[in-house]
């Protein structure tokens, strides 16, 4: 069979060349063809000295719980409904009585500018831009006064490190009043300091050290370095200078005693809103709330303290259970997909932080690289709900997630789970269950009968299977 073929006439073709306006500015150019959180981390480590993008990029010892948290939301089903109006969703709501307009805010991050010189400046007027809050780490690397400056506007809350000298503590505290942060983030999940040995193998200073190690691995880099000389030296929110290694930091600044009388104290001298961060238990989240805390979040410190610490978001509807009447639920570590939002969001998480998303886009671009995380996964949680077919985060429920369970991997046995000391039953605390799952009958199984059940399935099967029906 023959085709016939003729010359392209000109009002043909036109219409298919569209060339594409050149962009000569490089960092805009790289940040425009990044549409993952995992391109920005690319283009980081690219342009990023080794210390401190592995300051950035590391966890604790063996870094499993970074990775099992990154794994449990990659283990999720969604269950959508289809035949939906979504062409407006609205992707904000309240969070601690304001409006957000994303449910996600920029978590605190220690030691911001080495990372990339614009710092926090850069996260916290790319936050108000947005909509979303942006916290303000007590080992931060620009002043509480300075970090208001540069988002006059925005929704800023201070992070809280309670040292042994109470009164320096007391006096940021101070500080962050007086110049108008509205929330006070109290970390609890800091007596040491986690044994992060990345750091310990690069031999992290505060200033980064010119030793030959650092100035061969500058030597493809030099914009960092560039920039790091040329601008103003690093300036903390809690001190002036620090010259030393993070380690030694970090010892100087977490107090192991701290203990309840020291949330309840701040809770009677802090007049705005109050959030407990570090919670990994139902007992320690119903603890927080009696002291006092607006909102309980969920963090294992993105996996830079204790290795094998709880999954943040297979504990995320334990507590929504218990405690979700009395004060809003947020949660972090893990997050780098918009996906991963909604999923947290479905599960009952009145709020999400990102801390790793966020200085990816700073490594790669500052301000606007910033900017390019939040359009990234602001894009991703619109198009997730979207094909969810909900139109507002309020139409988000369990019965959208699963959370599936791998049952080549070990399970605790029922008698150890930690969940038990929270005074509910071992047979219904899988970790994996939504609110409406655990509550089934079936999961009241003796002990015994539900590990012979979970050891025959184990042999038989390989691939993640459902733990719980999402299914109304």
């Amino acid at each position: 069979m023959s085709v016939e073929r003729r010359v392209p006439k000109l009002h043909d073709l036109l219409p298919l060349m569209q060339f594409k306006k050149p962009e000569f500015n490089a960092r805009r150019r790289r940040l425009a063809a990044a549409t993952t959180i995992a391109d920005l981390r690319t283009i980081a480590k690219r342009i990023t000295p080794t210390a401190p993008f592995d300051y950035t990029d590391g966890a604790a010892e063996g870094e499993i719980s970074l990775a099992r948290a990154r794994q449990a939301f990659q283990d999720i089903e969604f269950h959508p409904s289809v035949l939906k109006n979504v062409a407006h969703v609205d992707t904000g709501w309240d969070v601690l009585g304001e409006r957000v307009e994303l449910p996600f805010g920029i978590a605190p991050t220690g030691f911001t500018r080495m990372m990339q010189t614009e710092g926090e400046r850069a996260g916290a007027s790319a936050a108000a831009a947005a909509g979303i809050p942006f916290t303000l780490s007590t080992m931060g690397t620009t002043s509480i006064e300075d970090v208001k400056a540069a988002a006059p506007g925005g929704r800023n809350w201070f992070q809280l490190y309670m040292w042994s000298e109470r009164e320096r503590s007391m006096a940021l505290v101070d500080r962050a009043a007086a110049a108008g942060y509205d929330t006070l983030v109290v970390t609890v999940d800091t007596p040491v300091g986690g044994a992060r040995l990345r750091d310990v193998r690069n031999g992290m200073t505060i200033p980064p050290s010119l030793t030959p190690k650092t100035i061969i691995d500058a030597l493809p880099r030099p914009a960092w370095w560039i920039n790091f000389l040329t601008t103003e030296p690093l300036a903390f929110a809690s001190l002036d200078r620090w010259s030393g290694t993070v380690a030694a930091l970090i010892d100087t600044m977490f107090d192991p005693t701290v203990g309840p009388d020291e949330v309840a104290y701040i809770r009677e001298q802090w007049k705005g809103k109050l959030i407990v961060k570090g919670v990994q238990s139902v007992a320690d989240a119903k603890l927080a709330v009696d002291l006092g805390a607006d909102a309980v979040q969920l963090s294992n410190h993105g996996g830079r303290q204790l290795d094998r610490a709880p999954i943040p978001f297979h504990l995320l509807p334990h507590v929504v259970r218990e405690i979700g009447k009395d004060a809003e639920v947020h949660l972090d570590t893990g997050i780098m997909n918009g996906a991963d939002v909604v999923a947290s969001v479905a599960l009952g998480a009145r709020f999400t932080f990102i801390g790793r998303a966020y200085l990816y886009g700073l490594m790669a671009g500052g301000r606007e690289g910033v900017d390019r995380t939040i359009q990234i996964l602001s894009s991703e949680i619109t198009r997730t709900m979207k094909l969810l077919g909900v139109s507002s985060l309020e139409e988000l429920e369990p019965r959208h997630v699963t959370q599936l369970s791998r049952f080549t991997t070990l399970q605790p046995l029922p008698e150890s789970s930690s969940l038990a000391s929270s005074g509910r039953s071992t047979a219904a605390a899988p970790k994996t269950a939504t609110p409406k799952a655990a509550a089934k009958p079936s999961a009241a199984k003796p002990a015994a009968a539900k590990t012979a059940a979970a050891a025959k399935t184990a042999s038989t099967r390989k691939a993640p299977a459902r733990t719980t029906s999402a299914k109304s």
